[in-house]
């Protein structure tokens, strides 16, 4: 069986990288951009360092910003108009994954208009033409939507969130650029840092993954477990690493999936708003230690690429605890809650646990798993 892998066409790194931003629509003939960005990025004039390039070249742009932390069907739905009455021609999408999410999916639904119904892209959707073409500027240090092939949407109905996986939606440039990043408070930094981790590590022992991948994942493990506290204290050197390494992870993830740790993420992000890279961040360390018995090797490196020192001479058990301590320390050090005890009501459990066991991540997970191991380990996190 043959492995495919997608990557970006195109993507710029490091201080000042938005300046291309001109030079790739204009070399494309683009004539209209949409901006897709979140409220509090205009607020905190964010966004206007991506818009001052574009005025600065003469290039017409319309923003739209009515998006969510966890978008919706409706953000979606009411960016598929804005779109329209703007007469663009491609999106810049600045922001975390909300609005890189929102993006992907204005931009399937204009070019496949048979799936102007936003459910209909769950999962992965026939889909005939490739997205509008999209800039994808992140301005945080995590999710890597910038190249991956996935986009989550929530459906605020059934309290959930919808994985969607396209490789016709990934951004056609990207421009990385640290100095996007420098205003996020710590607790963002921290959270979108422990995403990144999380899909490192998930990208690396998931069902899918092999060399090429582990190639990614690796890397991304051993950059993000050096620079996330420096990017929590906003160091230049943290900042910058963090940005490369969250996008090195995406290029792994997006191409071989993840596992259980996200998909217990999504329902918490659905129904009670909680930031995906928190809750990623709680669930790892126990997921990790549930899936410790299918890992074969893999720990080890895990430790390794973390800075363990002397696992080649530890016993199986001591360097798969070894990495899991590494991971726990990590999230201690940049602030991160150790269980979901002020997140999920008892309660809502069996609705969690369903949802997690359903969502388009789980197959991926490396141990074959139930809702009844599901429901255990979110009440072991209680």
């Amino acid at each position: 069986m043959a492995n495919r892998f997608v990557l970006n066409e195109t993507s710029y790194h490091g201080a000042g990288a938005i300046s291309e931003i001109a030079t790739e629509a204009q070399a494309r003939g683009y004539r209209k951009a949409l901006v897709c960005t979140g409220p509090d990025l205009i607020r905190f004039g964010v966004t206007k360092r991506v818009t001052d390039v574009l005025d600065k070249a003469g290039l017409v742009y319309e923003i739209y910003s009515d998006i969510k932390p966890n978008p919706t069907i409706e953000n979606v739905q009411n960016g598929v108009a804005a779109f329209k009455a703007a007469g663009a021609d491609y999106i810049i999408a600045i922001g975390g994954g909300s609005p890189m999410d929102t993006a992907k999916g204005i931009g399937m639904i204009i070019n496949n208009p048979e799936f102007a119904d936003v459910r209909s892209l769950e999962g992965v959707a026939p889909t005939k033409n490739r997205c509008v073409p999209i800039f994808a500027v992140p301005t945080t240090a995590g999710t890597a939507a910038e190249v991956t092939i996935n986009y989550v949407i929530t459906d605020v109905e059934k309290n959930r969130k919808m994985v969607c996986v396209d490789p016709k939606d990934i951004p056609v440039v990207a421009f990385v650029d640290p100095e996007m990043m420098s205003t996020m408070p710590k607790g963002l930094t921290a959270a979108t840092g422990m995403d990144a981790l999380t899909h490192a590590i998930e990208g690396y022992i998931t069902a899918g993954a092999w060399e090429l991948s582990d190639m990614f994942h690796l890397k991304a493990i051993e950059i993000i477990s050096r620079s996330l506290r420096g990017a929590v204290n906003n160091t230049p050197e943290g900042r910058a690493d963090m940005a490369l390494g969250q996008y090195v992870a995406g290029m792994g993830f997006s191409n071989v999936g993840l596992g259980i740790v996200h998909s217990m993420a999504h329902p918490l992000g659905a129904l009670y708003d909680t930031p995906h890279g928190v809750a990623n961040a709680i669930i790892l360390p126990t997921v990790m230690e549930y899936n410790a018995e299918a890992t074969g090797e893999k720990y080890r490196e895990i430790a390794r690429a973390m800075g363990v020192k002397g696992v080649d001479d530890m016993s199986q058990e001591e360097y798969r605890k070894a990495a899991i301590d590494a991971v726990k320390k990590l999230s201690q050090d940049v602030g991160i809650p150790a269980d979901l005890k002020e997140i999920v009501k008892r309660e809502d459990i069996p609705f969690l646990a369903q949802s997690a066991y359903d969502d388009a991540c789980r197959p991926g997970n490396p141990k074959e798993t139930s809702v009844e191991d599901i429901t255990k380990l979110y009440e072991s996190l209680m």
